[in-house]
């Protein structure tokens, strides 16, 4: 059987955060699913950066099914999880049935992938205390307040946590993560 990854997001998501790993997980054989508040048609953005912004800008992105709402997931059925950033993790950390979604795969030592914003729902459930992880740069006091050792790198890996910073940093995020993947969850 093969092993089924879990991918947790919604609108406004980085429209690259999302669809990079799943292309990429699937390519390696995984069954990747998309889950988000509810089955719907979810509308993801570009953020880039732009001479004489201070940040990043956001545009529309992609637009991408989700196959289950967080309600209908059962965790216990996939091996890993991947968190993508943009803004959709600023609202999805108050969801309560993500909440208990996230906290099944910490509880249990699985894999987990998070990128940009994507560990402000790690750090919603408590996921990130006495580990280290990268995030989007601004993010920095957000990961000390949530108890982890911040460090802005392209990836970093504590046991089963891969983070990365944002998508210029995709390659080596899903390179490390993969070496965790078939480590606890080979493709059969």
């Amino acid at each position: 059987m093969t092993a089924k990854i879990l991918i947790v997001t919604g609108d406004a998501a980085e429209s690259l955060e999302v669809l990079y790993p799943y292309q990429r997980l699937r390519e390696e054989g995984y069954d990747v699913h998309v889950a988000a508040p509810d089955r719907k048609q979810l509308r993801f953005v570009v953020h880039d950066f732009e001479p004489g912004f201070d940040t990043y800008t956001e545009k529309p992105g992609y637009t991408w099914p989700a196959d289950l709402a967080f309600a209908e997931v059962d965790a216990s059925q996939y091996a890993a999880l991947v968190i993508p950033g943009g803004r959709a993790p600023e609202y999805l950390r108050n969801d309560p049935e993500l909440r208990k979604i996230l906290k099944s795969f910490f509880d249990a030592d699985k894999p987990v992938a998070q990128i940009c914003h994507g560990p402000l729902l790690t750090a919603a459930v408590d996921g990130l205390r006495g580990r280290r992880v990268t995030a989007y740069p601004a993010l920095e006091p957000d990961m000390q307040s949530a108890g982890a050792a911040y460090q802005d790198t392209e990836v970093v890996v504590d046991g089963t946590l891969v983070s990365s910073r944002a998508w210029p940093d995709h390659s080596a995020w899903m390179r490390e993560f993969l070496k965790v993947l078939r480590a606890k969850a080979p493709v059969s």
